[in-house]
Protein backbone atom coordinates (compact mmCIF):
# COMPACT_ATOMS: atom_id res chain seq x y z
CA UNK A 1 0.00 0.00 0.00
CA UNK A 2 1.00 3.63 -1.15
CA UNK A 3 2.11 5.72 2.32
CA UNK A 4 1.27 9.49 2.44
CA UNK A 5 3.82 11.39 4.34
CA UNK A 6 3.89 15.08 5.54
CA UNK A 7 6.42 17.21 6.83
CA UNK A 8 7.29 17.32 10.51
CA UNK A 9 7.31 20.98 11.84
CA UNK A 10 6.75 21.76 15.54
CA UNK A 11 5.42 18.37 16.46
CA UNK A 12 2.87 18.63 13.71
CA UNK A 13 2.61 16.66 10.54
CA UNK A 14 1.83 19.66 7.44
CA UNK A 15 2.05 19.58 3.85
CA UNK A 16 4.07 21.75 1.83
CA UNK A 17 3.15 25.69 1.72
CA UNK A 18 2.41 25.11 -1.97
CA UNK A 19 0.48 21.57 -1.16
CA UNK A 20 3.22 19.52 -3.73
CA UNK A 21 4.30 16.03 -3.36
CA UNK A 22 7.01 13.83 -4.40
CA UNK A 23 7.12 10.07 -5.21
CA UNK A 24 9.45 7.88 -3.41
CA UNK A 25 10.49 4.77 -5.30
CA UNK A 26 11.05 1.38 -4.98
CA UNK A 27 14.41 0.16 -6.77
CA UNK A 28 13.71 -3.29 -6.77
CA UNK A 29 10.37 -3.31 -8.31
CA UNK A 30 10.03 0.71 -9.54
CA UNK A 31 6.65 0.87 -7.59
CA UNK A 32 5.86 3.80 -5.82
CA UNK A 33 6.26 3.64 -1.55
CA UNK A 34 5.15 6.60 -0.55
CA UNK A 35 3.95 10.33 -1.82
CA UNK A 36 5.77 12.54 0.33
CA UNK A 37 5.40 16.67 1.32
CA UNK A 38 7.83 18.45 -1.08
CA UNK A 39 9.28 21.45 0.65
CA UNK A 40 10.06 24.63 -0.54
CA UNK A 41 11.60 27.94 0.85
CA UNK A 42 8.91 28.81 2.92
CA UNK A 43 8.80 25.40 4.64
CA UNK A 44 12.24 25.68 5.47
CA UNK A 45 11.42 28.76 7.14
CA UNK A 46 8.77 27.25 9.44
CA UNK A 47 11.06 24.01 10.20
CA UNK A 48 13.69 26.99 11.63
CA UNK A 49 10.60 28.89 13.27
CA UNK A 50 10.18 26.07 15.39
CA UNK A 51 13.69 24.49 15.73
CA UNK A 52 14.47 28.24 17.43
CA UNK A 53 11.54 27.96 19.32
CA UNK A 54 11.58 24.63 20.55
CA UNK A 55 15.92 25.56 21.57
CA UNK A 56 15.25 27.74 24.78
CA UNK A 57 13.52 24.76 26.53
CA UNK A 58 15.10 21.56 25.29
CA UNK A 59 18.86 23.18 25.58
CA UNK A 60 17.99 23.78 29.45
CA UNK A 61 16.03 20.57 29.92
CA UNK A 62 17.27 18.09 32.53
CA UNK A 63 20.36 15.57 31.31
CA UNK A 64 18.89 12.72 32.47
CA UNK A 65 15.35 13.16 30.77
CA UNK A 66 17.36 14.10 27.75
CA UNK A 67 18.99 10.75 28.36
CA UNK A 68 15.83 9.17 29.24
CA UNK A 69 14.15 10.09 26.04
CA UNK A 70 17.18 8.81 23.99
CA UNK A 71 17.71 5.55 25.38
CA UNK A 72 14.00 4.76 24.99
CA UNK A 73 14.52 6.05 21.36
CA UNK A 74 17.32 3.18 21.27
CA UNK A 75 15.11 0.61 22.68
CA UNK A 76 11.85 1.24 20.58
CA UNK A 77 13.71 0.96 17.23
CA UNK A 78 14.91 -2.57 18.33
CA UNK A 79 11.21 -3.54 18.88
CA UNK A 80 10.74 -2.23 15.68
CA UNK A 81 12.97 -3.87 14.32
CA UNK A 82 10.99 -6.42 11.97
CA UNK A 83 9.51 -2.86 11.00
CA UNK A 84 12.59 -0.94 9.98
CA UNK A 85 13.50 -4.24 8.34
CA UNK A 86 10.74 -4.29 5.84
CA UNK A 87 10.86 -0.48 4.87
CA UNK A 88 14.45 -0.57 4.44
CA UNK A 89 14.04 -3.26 1.73
CA UNK A 90 10.78 -1.52 -0.08
CA UNK A 91 12.27 2.17 0.21
CA UNK A 92 16.49 1.40 -0.35
CA UNK A 93 16.69 -2.22 -1.34
CA UNK A 94 18.25 -2.81 1.86
CA UNK A 95 19.23 -7.07 2.03
CA UNK A 96 17.51 -8.17 5.81
CA UNK A 97 21.31 -8.60 6.83
CA UNK A 98 22.08 -5.03 6.41
CA UNK A 99 18.96 -3.93 7.56
CA UNK A 100 19.17 -5.33 10.91
CA UNK A 101 22.79 -4.32 11.16
CA UNK A 102 21.64 -1.10 10.82
CA UNK A 103 18.96 -1.26 13.60
CA UNK A 104 20.97 -2.97 16.37
CA UNK A 105 24.07 -0.08 15.42
CA UNK A 106 21.35 3.17 14.93
CA UNK A 107 19.92 1.68 18.54
CA UNK A 108 23.25 1.60 20.16
CA UNK A 109 24.02 5.11 18.81
CA UNK A 110 20.79 6.45 20.59
CA UNK A 111 22.35 5.02 23.69
CA UNK A 112 25.53 6.60 23.56
CA UNK A 113 24.12 9.61 22.56
CA UNK A 114 22.02 9.05 26.40
CA UNK A 115 25.62 8.52 27.66
CA UNK A 116 26.78 11.97 26.07
CA UNK A 117 24.02 13.97 28.13
CA UNK A 118 25.95 13.41 31.33
CA UNK A 119 29.39 14.08 30.34
CA UNK A 120 31.24 17.09 32.12
CA UNK A 121 30.68 19.98 30.51
CA UNK A 122 33.43 22.08 31.42
CA UNK A 123 36.39 22.28 33.31
CA UNK A 124 38.40 24.31 35.80
CA UNK A 125 41.61 25.98 34.30
CA UNK A 126 45.07 27.03 35.82
CA UNK A 127 44.31 30.87 35.34
CA UNK A 128 46.91 33.42 35.89
CA UNK A 129 45.07 35.57 38.56
CA UNK A 130 44.40 33.27 41.38
CA UNK A 131 41.35 35.82 42.36
CA UNK A 132 39.72 34.81 39.18
CA UNK A 133 38.08 31.46 38.48
CA UNK A 134 38.24 30.36 35.71
CA UNK A 135 36.42 27.93 33.53
CA UNK A 136 36.10 26.38 30.03
CA UNK A 137 32.28 25.48 29.33
CA UNK A 138 30.76 23.59 26.40
CA UNK A 139 26.95 24.58 25.55
CA UNK A 140 24.42 23.74 23.16
CA UNK A 141 25.02 25.40 19.90
CA UNK A 142 21.41 26.07 18.92
CA UNK A 143 19.98 24.76 15.47
CA UNK A 144 21.32 22.28 13.80
CA UNK A 145 21.22 21.70 10.12
CA UNK A 146 21.22 17.83 9.40
CA UNK A 147 21.63 15.76 5.89
CA UNK A 148 20.31 12.12 6.45
CA UNK A 149 21.48 10.06 3.46
CA UNK A 150 19.91 7.00 1.93
CA UNK A 151 22.52 4.06 2.04
CA UNK A 152 22.77 3.31 5.62
CA UNK A 153 19.28 5.20 6.81
CA UNK A 154 18.68 4.14 10.05
CA UNK A 155 22.52 4.09 11.10
CA UNK A 156 23.24 7.92 9.39
CA UNK A 157 19.59 9.11 10.10
CA UNK A 158 19.93 8.52 13.90
CA UNK A 159 23.54 9.96 13.79
CA UNK A 160 22.62 12.72 11.80
CA UNK A 161 20.16 13.78 14.78
CA UNK A 162 21.04 11.67 18.04
CA UNK A 163 24.31 13.90 19.62
CA UNK A 164 22.81 17.47 18.23
CA UNK A 165 19.73 16.63 20.55
CA UNK A 166 21.83 14.92 23.24
CA UNK A 167 23.84 17.98 23.87
CA UNK A 168 20.81 20.13 23.99
CA UNK A 169 20.27 21.41 20.26
CA UNK A 170 17.12 21.24 18.04
CA UNK A 171 17.47 19.60 15.08
CA UNK A 172 16.24 20.22 10.88
CA UNK A 173 16.81 17.39 9.23
CA UNK A 174 16.80 17.35 5.35
CA UNK A 175 15.55 13.78 4.30
CA UNK A 176 17.27 12.19 1.27
CA UNK A 177 15.01 11.96 -1.77
CA UNK A 178 15.72 8.41 -1.72
CA UNK A 179 14.45 7.36 1.51
CA UNK A 180 12.81 9.78 3.20
CA UNK A 181 10.86 7.53 5.45
CA UNK A 182 13.95 5.42 7.05
CA UNK A 183 15.96 7.86 7.44
CA UNK A 184 14.00 10.78 9.25
CA UNK A 185 10.88 10.28 9.03
CA UNK A 186 10.37 7.04 10.82
CA UNK A 187 13.23 7.55 13.11
CA UNK A 188 11.11 11.37 14.17
CA UNK A 189 8.37 8.75 14.67
CA UNK A 190 10.38 6.51 17.36
CA UNK A 191 11.76 10.05 18.97
CA UNK A 192 8.60 11.44 19.56
CA UNK A 193 7.08 8.31 21.09
CA UNK A 194 9.62 8.38 23.15
CA UNK A 195 9.12 11.61 24.57
CA UNK A 196 11.10 14.02 22.51
CA UNK A 197 8.91 17.08 22.65
CA UNK A 198 7.62 19.07 19.44
CA UNK A 199 10.24 20.84 17.68
CA UNK A 200 13.19 19.72 18.92
CA UNK A 201 13.26 17.58 15.59
CA UNK A 202 11.65 18.94 12.21
CA UNK A 203 11.70 16.72 8.82
CA UNK A 204 12.03 18.81 5.44
CA UNK A 205 11.32 16.10 2.84
CA UNK A 206 11.55 17.69 -0.71
CA UNK A 207 11.50 16.41 -4.26
CA UNK A 208 14.51 15.92 -6.11
CA UNK A 209 14.46 19.23 -8.19
CA UNK A 210 14.47 21.11 -5.53
CA UNK A 211 17.17 19.86 -3.18
CA UNK A 212 19.54 22.53 -3.92
CA UNK A 213 17.48 25.82 -2.91
CA UNK A 214 16.12 24.07 0.07
CA UNK A 215 20.16 22.84 1.17
CA UNK A 216 20.78 26.71 0.71
CA UNK A 217 17.56 28.60 2.45
CA UNK A 218 18.16 25.77 5.30
CA UNK A 219 22.08 27.14 5.70
CA UNK A 220 21.75 30.06 4.78
CA UNK A 221 19.76 30.64 7.76
CA UNK A 222 21.48 33.26 10.43
CA UNK A 223 19.99 30.73 13.16
CA UNK A 224 21.40 27.78 11.60
CA UNK A 225 24.28 27.62 14.02
CA UNK A 226 26.02 23.71 12.96
CA UNK A 227 25.65 21.91 9.48
CA UNK A 228 26.25 18.02 9.45
CA UNK A 229 26.36 16.11 6.40
CA UNK A 230 26.95 12.40 5.37
CA UNK A 231 26.93 12.00 1.51
CA UNK A 232 28.54 12.35 -1.92
CA UNK A 233 31.96 13.94 -2.21
CA UNK A 234 31.02 16.72 -4.85
CA UNK A 235 27.91 17.37 -2.76
CA UNK A 236 29.69 17.48 0.32
CA UNK A 237 32.01 20.47 -0.96
CA UNK A 238 28.91 22.54 -2.32
CA UNK A 239 27.63 21.98 1.49
CA UNK A 240 30.58 22.88 2.99
CA UNK A 241 30.88 26.57 0.96
CA UNK A 242 27.67 27.26 1.83
CA UNK A 243 28.52 26.46 5.82
CA UNK A 244 31.74 28.74 5.08
CA UNK A 245 30.06 31.40 3.35
CA UNK A 246 27.62 32.12 6.66
CA UNK A 247 30.70 31.22 9.04
CA UNK A 248 28.97 28.29 10.28
CA UNK A 249 30.75 25.13 11.44
CA UNK A 250 29.83 22.19 9.73
CA UNK A 251 30.68 18.16 10.19
CA UNK A 252 31.25 16.54 6.50
CA UNK A 253 31.32 12.67 6.11
CA UNK A 254 31.75 12.46 2.52
CA UNK A 255 32.94 9.84 0.20
CA UNK A 256 35.54 7.40 0.10
CA UNK A 257 38.57 5.01 -2.16
CA UNK A 258 39.06 2.56 0.66
CA UNK A 259 41.77 0.46 0.41
CA UNK A 260 42.47 -3.32 2.28
CA UNK A 261 45.95 -4.04 2.09
CA UNK A 262 46.54 -8.24 1.96
CA UNK A 263 50.26 -8.17 3.36
CA UNK A 264 52.04 -11.65 2.49
CA UNK A 265 51.92 -12.96 5.36
CA UNK A 266 47.90 -12.73 5.98
CA UNK A 267 45.96 -15.92 5.89
CA UNK A 268 44.54 -15.93 2.37
CA UNK A 269 40.83 -17.68 3.30
CA UNK A 270 40.37 -15.02 6.10
CA UNK A 271 41.52 -12.15 3.49
CA UNK A 272 38.99 -13.35 1.25
CA UNK A 273 36.24 -13.48 3.37
CA UNK A 274 36.91 -10.12 4.96
CA UNK A 275 37.70 -8.57 1.35
CA UNK A 276 34.25 -10.00 0.09
CA UNK A 277 32.14 -8.65 3.18
CA UNK A 278 33.77 -5.05 3.00
CA UNK A 279 33.33 -5.16 -0.62
CA UNK A 280 29.50 -6.21 -1.26
CA UNK A 281 27.85 -5.67 1.66
CA UNK A 282 24.90 -3.62 0.85
CA UNK A 283 26.33 -3.99 -2.69
CA UNK A 284 28.98 -1.85 -2.20
CA UNK A 285 27.12 1.29 -1.20
CA UNK A 286 28.73 2.42 2.25
CA UNK A 287 31.02 4.97 2.49
CA UNK A 288 33.49 2.56 3.70
CA UNK A 289 33.26 -0.52 1.25
CA UNK A 290 36.33 -2.12 0.06
CA UNK A 291 37.20 -0.44 -3.51
CA UNK A 292 40.58 -1.37 -3.89
CA UNK A 293 42.26 -4.71 -2.81
CA UNK A 294 46.27 -4.01 -2.61
CA UNK A 295 47.60 -7.28 -2.65
CA UNK A 296 51.18 -8.65 -2.41
CA UNK A 297 52.07 -10.46 -5.81
CA UNK A 298 53.01 -13.74 -3.91
CA UNK A 299 48.99 -13.91 -3.01
CA UNK A 300 47.67 -12.03 -5.66
CA UNK A 301 46.85 -14.90 -8.15
CA UNK A 302 45.37 -17.14 -5.89
CA UNK A 303 43.68 -14.24 -3.71
CA UNK A 304 42.16 -13.19 -7.03
CA UNK A 305 40.55 -16.22 -8.29
CA UNK A 306 39.22 -17.25 -4.98
CA UNK A 307 37.79 -13.78 -4.64
CA UNK A 308 36.49 -14.79 -7.73
CA UNK A 309 34.78 -17.59 -7.21
CA UNK A 310 33.25 -16.40 -3.59
CA UNK A 311 31.52 -13.54 -5.41
CA UNK A 312 30.00 -15.71 -8.13
CA UNK A 313 27.84 -17.65 -5.41
CA UNK A 314 26.73 -14.76 -3.15
CA UNK A 315 23.07 -14.89 -3.92
CA UNK A 316 21.59 -11.79 -5.32
CA UNK A 317 18.22 -10.34 -6.15
CA UNK A 318 15.03 -9.49 -4.24
CA UNK A 319 15.93 -7.67 -1.56
CA UNK A 320 12.90 -9.39 0.62
CA UNK A 321 14.56 -12.61 0.74
CA UNK A 322 16.35 -13.38 3.68
CA UNK A 323 18.97 -14.85 1.74
CA UNK A 324 20.09 -12.66 -0.96
CA UNK A 325 23.19 -10.74 -0.06
CA UNK A 326 23.81 -8.56 -3.22
CA UNK A 327 20.52 -6.68 -3.82
CA UNK A 328 19.42 -3.85 -6.18
CA UNK A 329 21.22 -0.56 -6.72
CA UNK A 330 19.69 2.37 -4.99
CA UNK A 331 18.37 3.08 -8.95
CA UNK A 332 19.01 1.96 -12.29
CA UNK A 333 20.86 5.18 -13.50
CA UNK A 334 23.19 3.86 -10.54
CA UNK A 335 23.73 0.79 -11.91
CA UNK A 336 24.23 1.94 -15.07
CA UNK A 337 27.15 4.10 -13.28
CA UNK A 338 28.72 1.28 -12.65
CA UNK A 339 28.61 -0.58 -15.16
CA UNK A 340 29.92 2.21 -17.61
CA UNK A 341 32.96 2.16 -15.01
CA UNK A 342 33.73 -1.49 -15.21
CA UNK A 343 33.65 -1.42 -19.06
CA UNK A 344 35.90 1.57 -19.34
CA UNK A 345 38.41 -0.62 -17.11
CA UNK A 346 37.78 -3.75 -19.59
CA UNK A 347 37.88 -1.46 -22.47
CA UNK A 348 41.39 -0.06 -21.13
CA UNK A 349 42.47 -3.67 -20.49
CA UNK A 350 41.06 -4.84 -16.88
CA UNK A 351 40.17 -8.44 -16.89
CA UNK A 352 36.91 -9.29 -15.32
CA UNK A 353 37.24 -12.27 -12.81
CA UNK A 354 33.28 -12.62 -11.97
CA UNK A 355 30.69 -10.20 -12.28
CA UNK A 356 30.58 -7.47 -15.12
CA UNK A 357 27.75 -6.97 -17.87
CA UNK A 358 25.25 -5.32 -18.69
CA UNK A 359 22.67 -4.22 -15.60
CA UNK A 360 19.30 -5.42 -15.27
CA UNK A 361 17.42 -2.24 -13.90
CA UNK A 362 18.99 -1.67 -10.43
CA UNK A 363 20.71 -4.99 -10.35
CA UNK A 364 24.77 -5.29 -10.73
CA UNK A 365 26.36 -8.55 -10.06
CA UNK A 366 29.16 -8.88 -7.30
CA UNK A 367 32.06 -8.31 -9.35
CA UNK A 368 35.94 -8.68 -9.36
CA UNK A 369 38.47 -7.09 -11.49
CA UNK A 370 42.15 -7.59 -12.10
CA UNK A 371 44.85 -5.28 -14.23
CA UNK A 372 43.12 -2.16 -13.11
CA UNK A 373 45.72 0.78 -13.87
CA UNK A 374 46.02 4.10 -12.65
CA UNK A 375 44.56 5.89 -15.98
CA UNK A 376 41.44 4.40 -15.65
CA UNK A 377 38.50 6.16 -13.70
CA UNK A 378 37.28 2.97 -11.73
CA UNK A 379 41.07 3.51 -10.61
CA UNK A 380 40.43 6.94 -8.77
CA UNK A 381 36.58 7.60 -8.82
CA UNK A 382 34.57 5.88 -5.84
CA UNK A 383 32.39 3.11 -7.22
CA UNK A 384 29.43 2.61 -4.53
CA UNK A 385 28.37 -0.43 -6.25
CA UNK A 386 29.25 -4.80 -5.78
CA UNK A 387 33.11 -3.64 -7.56
CA UNK A 388 36.16 -5.00 -6.10
CA UNK A 389 39.22 -3.75 -7.91
CA UNK A 390 42.16 -6.26 -7.03
CA UNK A 391 45.74 -4.68 -7.86
CA UNK A 392 49.44 -6.22 -6.86
CA UNK A 393 52.28 -5.02 -5.43
CA UNK A 394 55.61 -5.98 -4.67
CA UNK A 395 55.98 -5.34 -1.14
CA UNK A 396 55.27 -3.37 1.78
CA UNK A 397 56.53 -0.07 0.69
CA UNK A 398 54.21 -0.03 -2.55
CA UNK A 399 51.35 -1.00 -1.04
CA UNK A 400 50.95 1.95 1.37
CA UNK A 401 51.92 3.84 -1.79
CA UNK A 402 49.66 3.12 -3.64
CA UNK A 403 47.00 3.29 -0.82
CA UNK A 404 47.96 6.79 -0.42
CA UNK A 405 47.63 7.88 -3.65
CA UNK A 406 44.21 9.15 -3.70
CA UNK A 407 42.48 12.47 -2.65
CA UNK A 408 40.08 10.60 -0.30
CA UNK A 409 41.21 9.58 3.28
CA UNK A 410 38.53 7.82 5.17
CA UNK A 411 38.76 4.44 6.14
CA UNK A 412 41.44 1.19 5.62
CA UNK A 413 41.80 -1.95 6.49
CA UNK A 414 45.17 -4.24 6.90
CA UNK A 415 45.52 -8.00 6.92
CA UNK A 416 48.17 -9.80 8.70
CA UNK A 417 49.08 -12.10 10.65
CA UNK A 418 52.04 -9.88 12.95
CA UNK A 419 49.67 -7.35 15.04
CA UNK A 420 52.40 -5.16 15.30
CA UNK A 421 53.33 -4.78 11.43
CA UNK A 422 49.90 -3.99 10.89
CA UNK A 423 49.71 -1.57 13.56
CA UNK A 424 52.92 0.69 11.97
CA UNK A 425 51.49 0.09 8.45
CA UNK A 426 48.32 1.41 9.92
CA UNK A 427 49.71 4.62 11.15
CA UNK A 428 51.51 5.89 7.95
CA UNK A 429 47.70 5.20 6.19
CA UNK A 430 46.57 9.06 5.35
CA UNK A 431 42.60 7.87 6.65
CA UNK A 432 40.98 9.35 9.39
CA UNK A 433 40.05 5.45 10.22
CA UNK A 434 42.63 2.07 10.15
CA UNK A 435 41.32 -1.61 11.04
CA UNK A 436 44.38 -4.03 11.92
CA UNK A 437 43.48 -7.56 10.32
CA UNK A 438 40.12 -5.79 9.18
CA UNK A 439 38.56 -4.89 5.84
CA UNK A 440 37.41 -1.08 5.58
CA UNK A 441 33.55 -1.19 6.81
CA UNK A 442 33.14 -0.71 10.80
CA UNK A 443 31.31 1.50 13.48
CA UNK A 444 31.17 1.98 16.95
CA UNK A 445 29.29 4.86 18.61
CA UNK A 446 32.28 5.36 21.34
CA UNK A 447 34.77 6.36 18.08
CA UNK A 448 35.30 9.23 15.90
CA UNK A 449 34.05 8.63 12.68
CA UNK A 450 35.40 10.89 10.06
CA UNK A 451 38.12 11.00 7.22
CA UNK A 452 40.64 13.28 5.78
CA UNK A 453 40.83 15.28 2.84
CA UNK A 454 37.84 14.66 0.19
CA UNK A 455 36.34 12.87 2.63
CA UNK A 456 35.35 15.30 4.36
CA UNK A 457 36.67 16.94 7.89
CA UNK A 458 35.08 16.92 11.74
CA UNK A 459 34.10 13.81 13.71
CA UNK A 460 31.07 12.36 14.57
CA UNK A 461 30.75 9.74 17.63
CA UNK A 462 31.53 9.73 21.59
CA UNK A 463 33.07 12.61 23.25
CA UNK A 464 34.10 14.08 19.27
CA UNK A 465 30.78 14.17 18.55
CA UNK A 466 29.73 16.44 21.88
CA UNK A 467 32.36 18.50 21.07
CA UNK A 468 31.17 19.08 17.49
CA UNK A 469 28.15 20.63 18.23
CA UNK A 470 28.63 22.63 21.45
CA UNK A 471 30.59 25.74 21.52
CA UNK A 472 33.38 26.07 23.52
CA UNK A 473 33.34 29.27 25.93
CA UNK A 474 35.45 31.23 28.50
CA UNK A 475 33.56 32.41 31.65
CA UNK A 476 35.81 34.07 34.82
CA UNK A 477 34.14 34.78 38.01
CA UNK A 478 36.23 37.45 39.92
CA UNK A 479 36.09 36.43 43.38
CA UNK A 480 37.59 39.70 45.30
CA UNK A 481 37.26 43.19 43.63
CA UNK A 482 40.13 43.68 40.95
CA UNK A 483 42.25 47.04 41.11
CA UNK A 484 42.44 49.30 37.96
CA UNK A 485 45.40 50.92 36.59
CA UNK A 486 43.04 54.29 36.16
Amino acid sequence: MTQSRSLLIGGDEVAAADGRTTEDLNPHTGDVVARIAAAGPADVTRAVDAADAAFAGWSTTAPTERRRILTRAGDLLEERATEAAALMATETGGTLGWSLFNVGLAASMFREAGALTTLPVGEVLAGADPTALSLAIRQPAGVVAAFAPWNAPLILGARAVAAPLAVGNTVVVKASEDAPLACALFLADILRDAGLPPGALNVLTNDRADAAVVAETLIGDRRVRRVNFTGSTGVGRRIGELAARHLTPAVLELGGKNSVLVLDDADLEYAVNAVAFGAYLNSGQICMSADRVIVHRSLADEFAARLAEKAKGLPAGDPTDPHTVIGPLINAGAAERVAGLVDQAVAGGARVLSGGGTPDGAHYPATVLAGVTPDMRIHTEEIFGPVATVLTVADEEQAIAVANDSPYGLTAGVLTQDVNRGFAVARRLRTGIAHVNDQSVDDDPTAPFGGMGDSGYGRFGGRAGAEAFTDLRWITLQQRPKQYPF
